[in-house]
């Protein structure tokens, strides 16, 4: 069989300094097989196009023309390669030694697989709960139950997210952050969902590939260092009402009974929603 080609593709917003710091540690540690990287850059303010051209000229830069948002970015990255795999890969990531050699070996051994998300840490080393069930009430409360417990330091809750973090398998959903799929796959399920401006897309594309009966995976053995919410940081508020749309927009093709009952929470709590 002929050795799989990949494609990382990374959606960038006014994040030059951890954009290069992610493809320093792609360079420093790249995967056992041929691959290329493509930004797409949704109009940075920082001068990242420009910047690309000097810096890393081997990169393929892509203008999308404007603030695509992180899906339809992406969809923009990925049609723009030719690959057997492709990675969706957020510029505030930096890679670690082996990491996405495994992450590829885990996948292509996995017949029945086609995502793959390995374990993603913070600059303390801390893991990330980066999966979890399908998105629904119930599971997005325990979801952030566990979270918001996580980040306070609960023992029980670090203790849970150390095991869980530990169990490579099947989950409903990995994180986007760092999400390789098979293209296959990806194209079988017309890419990411484009009414997701950010947020939940990654939830939404590994629902579509379930749906085929495909598998996703967690791959603890792959390590992926993770800066969260970089993009977002210096529009909070912008980016809070993002994450809303896409959780009623989900929730509006998954859970259309509970879509009503959320929209008008959202609504009570401020914002604009339709």
């Amino acid at each position: 069989m002929a050795e799989p080609t990949l494609a990382i593709v990374i959606v960038s917003y006014n994040v030059r300094a951890d954009l290069d710091r992610c493809l320093q540690s792609l360079v420093a540690h790249p995967p056992a097989i041929p691959t290329t990287t493509t930004v797409v850059d949704n109009q940075s303010a920082d001068g990242t196009l420009a910047w690309l051209g000097r810096a890393w000229p081997t990169v393929q830069a892509l203008d999308a023309g404007g603030n695509l948002g992180f899906a339809r970015a992406n969809n923009v990255g990925i049609r723009a390669t030719a690959s057997d795999l492709v990675l969706l890969l957020n510029p505030d990531t930096e890679v670690t030694p082996g990491a996405l050699s495994t992450l590829v070996d885990t996948l292509v051994a996995d017949g029945r697989a086609a995502i793959a998300g390995p374990r993603l840490v913070d600059a303390a080393g801390r893991p990330e709960l980066s999966f979890g069930p399908m998105m629904g009430p119930w599971a997005e409360f325990t979801q952030r139950r566990l979270v918001r417990a996580y980040e306070a330091a609960t023992p029980w809750a670090v203790a849970r997210v150390a095991r869980l973090t530990l169990e490579g398998g099947p989950r409903d959903w990995v994180s986007g952050a760092c999400l390789l799929a098979r293209r296959a796959d990806l194209e079988a399920v017309g890419l990411l969902d484009e009414r997701y401006f950010m947020y939940t897309e990654d939830v939404d594309l590994c629902a579509a590939v379930r749906a085929r009966g495909r598998r996703v995976i967690f791959v603890p053995d792959a390590t992926v260092g993770h800066l969260r919410g970089r993009s977002g940081a210096s529009a909070p508020l912008e980016t809070e009402r993002r994450r809303r749309e896409s959780q009623l927009a989900f929730y509006r093709k998954h859970h259309p009974a509970w879509a009503r009952l959320l929209a008008w929470w959202l609504r009570r709590r401020g914002f604009d929603v339709r």
